[in-house]
């Protein structure tokens, strides 16, 4: 029984956090992108990559997630399970993000040497 609810509270958690953080970064990423790279037309299609594979990345984590899930016997399990997947999952959003944007910094600053 606490399964049920540890997938549920885990499941609208992590969609709340991937649907708003990939509003976020696609808003802001439209700016970015066009400094870096003057284009509008490129950056937009750019920037829908990005967030359709950010979508494509959180769905299939949080998939893995849910089926290597152990047991939860009481209420203190439940919250720290919930509590580490959930961190999991943001840690990760950070990596990824930070990625991106050194990765575009760099091949910038490359493009611009050339």
């Amino acid at each position: 029984m606490y399964n049920i609810f540890s997938y549920v509270i885990f499941l609208c958690v992590t969609s709340l956090i991937t649907i708003e953080v990939g509003r976020r970064c696609y808003n802001a990423g439209k700016h970015y992108l066009n400094y870096l790279i003057h284009d509008a037309d490129f950056c937009l299609t750019i920037n829908k990559i990005l967030l359709g594979c950010y979508y494509l990345i959180n769905l299939g984590y949080i998939g893995i997630n849910l089926a290597n899930w152990e047991n939860v016997n009481s209420m203190e399990q439940l919250i720290s399970v919930t509590a580490q997947r959930i961190g999991y999952i943001s840690l990760i959003l950070c990596f990824l993000h930070f990625i991106n944007i050194f990765t575009l910094y760099f091949l910038r600053k490359k493009l611009i040497i050339k």
